[in-house]
């Protein structure tokens, strides 16, 4: 499994890759091997508000649908439409392609509440499902 290091991520199973002010925003590896093949994706529109920890969107895999919560609070500034139509994007490249959400952080001190890849890393290895 696979946590970029220059990504963050959040209990929750979302990553947040930071330029400046502005954090593109997806789901984990982790994430998408709990749901299986992402079937659908709901997503809010540009220049909406999300608020960290509140739900942005919801994903609909084979298993069940998931709702999806914002790392961090801002301003959307852009949404990955190839989602709409292809959200098997998702499964094959979460961490590229499959970005969801880019925003404008509101407040740059939340990111400070954000594990790094290994801290993730060690936090999934604990709290894996048997």
């Amino acid at each position: 499994m696979e946590f970029p290091d220059d990504f963050l991520y959040s209990v929750e199973h979302t990553w947040v890759k930071m330029e400046g002010k502005v954090a593109t925003i997806g789901i984990t590896e982790y994430a998408l091997e709990d749901l299986g093949n992402i079937l659908s994706v709901e997503l809010p529109s540009e220049g909406e508000e999300v608020i960290q920890y509140e739900v942005f969107g919801s994903l609909e895999s084979v298993q069940t649908v998931t709702e999806l919560l914002s790392p961090v609070s801002g301003e959307i500034l852009e949404v990955n439409e190839d989602l709409a139509v292809e959200p098997e994007i998702i499964n094959g490249d979460p961490y590229h392609r499959g970005w969801m959400l880019v925003i404008k952080i509101a407040d740059p001190e939340e990111t400070r509440e954000l594990k790094t890849a290994t801290e993730y890393e060690r936090y999934v290895n604990e709290h894996k499902k048997n």
